[in-house]
Formats: C-alpha cells, structure tokens, sequence
C-alpha cells in the first residue's frame, strides 16, 4: 500500500511522518527504512530505523529514486515499510513523472509486501488525478 501526507510547509508532515516511523518500528517484525535528502531527522527518528540519505548517493529524480528504492527491497527480504520524507526534493516537481512513480511503487509494493509513506508539499488539487489511483492519503 502507498500513503500520502500531503499539505504545505509547516503542516505538520513531517511530525505526522516521525510519528508513523517511530509506531511502525515498534509494531514491526522486520526493518523499516526511512529516505530523507539530508540528515534532519537523525535525532527525532528511532535509531532502529534505518535512515538513507539521498544526497549522500546522488539520487536525484523519479528514475534514480526508483531505482535505489528497488535495490534497498532487493537486498533486505525483511523490509516491511519505507518512509520518505520531502519527496519532492528527491523526485523534483514534475508531477505527471511523480505519478507514474507511485503507480510503478504500487506494483512493487505489492509483489514485496512493502508499504510506502510519503510526505508530499503541495495542495492535493495541484496534483494529478492519476497520482490517486492506486494510493490513500493520510
């Protein structure tokens, strides 16, 4: 399943998100991941999660995210959720390349039984309709 937190800055996103992460630690039998750009969680976020920083590889864009999100699912069988915060500064704001990105997830989720989190900046009628086919938004 894939979730989005949507609003603007100072809505509350990413302390909804810490929130969600710091639960699903303690609920999880497996690892949960958390994607940030850059370090700003590193003290409010459980030290059982597991933090990457995007920054850190050069990940820039859908195609990249993509990708580096299908290798941490490759390489951990026991991955149960990945968080991402401040998606729009990892992906960029083309939103049409945004959506297919979700839907491309929601396959993946699906056939690996990895659920998704993201914090989205942006009012939800500035968005596409198809980034809400096949998501719920929390």
């Amino acid at each position: 399943m894939i979730s989005l937190i949507i609003g603007n800055k100072g809505s509350g996103k990413t302390k909804k998100l810490i929130a969600l992460i710091n639960d699903a630690v303690a609920k999880s039998d497996g690892t949960v991941v958390c994607i940030e750009k850059s370090p700003l969680l590193t003290y409010e976020v459980t030290h059982k999660a597991r933090l990457i920083e995007t920054e850190r590889f050069g990940i820039e864009g859908c195609d990249a995210f993509y990708g580096m999100v299908c290798g941490v699912i490759a390489q951990d069988h026991d991955l149960t959720e990945i968080f991402v915060d401040a998606t729009f500064k990892i992906v960029g704001r083309d939103y049409d390349e945004f959506a297919k990105l979700i839907n491309k997830l929601s396959k993946v989720s699906e056939d690996a039984g990895v659920d998704f989190v993201f914090t989205v900046s942006e009012d939800k009628e500035n968005l596409p309709d198809a980034l809400f086919e096949n998501v719920q938004v929390i």
